[in-house]
């Protein structure tokens, strides 16, 4: 009698034993796919990005020297939920996502400056001083860099309102968060940064500030670039490189619409024909003419419709529209990598990892995970002794 009780204990603990190995296999099966699809493949998307090169010899007499180049970084629209409109999953699994990417990219790509162009926040036109706090609390956690690394943030629609809708309370209280200058120079770069939700043209007071700002910056950009042929004619102020300027800002100049935008992150087929309105999808074409004509820029980069595209505007003046850095408006987002010199620049497109991929790698392993536990419960066949059957089956025929 006792050695059959003997038996039954061996044979209780070998099942718990086979059972407990089992149970730790699902845990290692959980935890390594967990850990592919919120970690790991960010870097496996991201590292297969490289800056763009850029020509930068300049020749001399007697030597041929280099210029520097400027790493920058452009994103756009990240739109961080607030307490009306956001969900508390969709926050956990957009800002995840945003936050992952962010910091695998400052890792591996190690840039020198990163702008932001716009709509940081979703909820920034219409939110109460503490729900604003947390959001600039959570931003702040979300897009953290290195002391040596710059980050520079456009004002955008959502984060002041549309024109009928901002104000200097909702002005001030981004500036107060994000330095409000106009103009950045950096490695004989110049960069202009436009809060173009006040190119209204209305002649409003925050619109005629902004105008007048503008204007202020063409002149010590035009005063930079005749130097050398007037001497003196700006005074003894602090002279801006002789460059070309980068414009940035959150609205589009004026286009009618994205039916010329190509590639596979551009507006979907259905979207590309719609017109464009004036002084809501992108500024009105007073205000992109007197742009062109202020500040003469070599190159435009800017936000708002989610979508990427490139257009020519003027003598040739190229602007990109940077897509939605969020899941939560694309499936396929992406930064814009620029090397850039005082004369020239490259760019190059970065993409992140497809939401699409991440849901299907869990929904597979979801599916592997029953087919596993079914098997080893005897409630299904086992696929290769149900194979192996097949085929003998298939001999004797």
């Amino acid at each position: 009698m006792a050695a059959i009780r003997f038996g039954f204990g061996r044979l209780n603990f070998h099942l718990m034993k086979r059972r407990s190995f089992l149970l730790l296999k699902l845990i290692a099966f959980v935890c390594s796919v967990l850990l592919f699809c919120e970690f790991f493949i960010y870097y496996l998307v991201i590292l297969r990005c490289n800056w763009p090169e850029v020509k930068t010899p300049a020749h001399d007499r007697e030597q041929e020297t280099l210029e520097p180049v400027l790493k920058a970084m452009f994103l756009a629209d990240t739109h961080l939920l607030g307490e009306i409109r956001g969900h508390w999953l969709d926050k956990l699994r957009r800002e995840w996502q945003m936050e992952r990417a962010f910091q695998t990219a400052l890792w591996l790509l190690q840039p020198e400056v990163v702008f932001i162009l716009g709509d940081i926040f979703d909820e920034g036109k219409w939110s109460s001083p503490q729900a604003w706090a947390d959001d600039v609390e959570r931003f702040q956690k979300m897009f953290r860099h290195p002391g040596h690394v710059q980050l520079k943030v456009v004002v955008g629609n959502h984060d002041i309102g549309f024109h009928y809708q901002m104000n200097r309370y909702r002005i001030k209280r981004f500036e107060k968060v994000f330095n409000p200058e106009r103009l950045f120079s950096w490695k004989g770069i110049n960069f202009v940064m436009v809060n173009s939700v006040a190119l209204e043209g209305d002649g409003c007071n925050i619109c005629s500030e902004a105008e007048a700002e503008l204007m202020d910056i063409s002149h010590k950009l035009n005063c930079s670039r005749e130097q050398e042929q007037r001497p003196g004619q700006c005074g003894d102020g602090q002279l801006l490189p002789a460059s070309a300027p980068v414009l940035l800002q959150h609205f589009p100049l004026y286009r009618p619409s994205d039916a010329n935008c190509s590639g596979e992150d551009a507006a979907p087929p259905e979207e590309k024909g719609i017109p464009f309105k004036e002084r809501y999808d992108v500024l009105s074409r007073e205000a992109s003419q007197k742009l062109l004509w202020w500040l003469r820029p070599r190159l435009v980069l800017s936000g708002h419709t989610h979508s990427g595209c490139e257009v020519l505007h003027g003598a040739g003046v190229p602007e990109i529209s940077v897509p939605s850095f969020s899941w939560r408006n694309r499936n396929n987002p992406s930064v814009i990598m620029g090397s850039l010199t005082p004369t020239e620049y490259a760019l190059a497109k970065c993409y992140l990892p497809l939401e699409d991929t991440v849901l299907i790698t869990y929904c597979a392993a979801a599916g592997f995970l029953v087919v596993l536990v079914l098997v080893r419960l005897g409630l299904l066949a086992s696929p290769v002794l149900f194979g192996y059957k097949l085929l003998r089956k298939f001999k004797t025929v």
